[in-house]
């Protein structure tokens, strides 16, 4: 299972809309699904040089760093800077259900994709259901176990 790790995201947001200057959420905004046995992530890193992306998971939470920097030079009359610029960063919780020492990630055309395995321990599986041995007596174990 995937999960949000930003308790403050609604706060930021609200904080972001009104002094007009934006949530690193909101920079990096991302899509998460289950397809068959692996969890796929596309995070939104538009003009981000590939060089700028730090990737790293610890007690299976994922952070995503990026920086984006506005490139000016000496001189540049500026009429309007809207674009986020700076340093970036994003964390997700990715739970005890994904594989995270498998993880793989690819960068095109400014979108970070990562494909995360599902582990074979959550993965579905069948319990086979047997009759040719006799029933289980949950008494007897139970005075057994005592």
């Amino acid at each position: 299972m995937l999960f949000q790790n930003d308790p403050f995201r609604e706060v930021d947001n609200w904080f972001g809309g009104l002094a007009r200057r934006p949530a690193s959420a909101s920079f990096m905004p991302l899509d998460a699904y289950r397809r068959g046995n692996d969890v796929w992530v596309h995070v939104d890193l538009p003009g981000v040089g590939t060089d700028s992306i730090d990737m790293s998971v610890e007690r299976s939470v994922l952070t995503i760093t990026a920086e984006r920097a506005r490139p000016r030079s000496e001189g540049d009359g500026v009429y309007l800077a809207e674009r986020p610029q700076g340093r970036f960063r994003r964390q997700v919780h990715l739970g005890d259900g994904l594989d995270d020492a498998n993880i793989e990630a690819d960068y095109h055309d400014g979108v970070l994709t990562l494909r995360i395995p599902v582990a074979e321990k959550a993965q579905p599986r069948k319990i086979a259901v047997r009759s040719d041995r006799p029933a289980i007596d949950v008494a007897a174990e139970e005075a057994a176990a005592a």
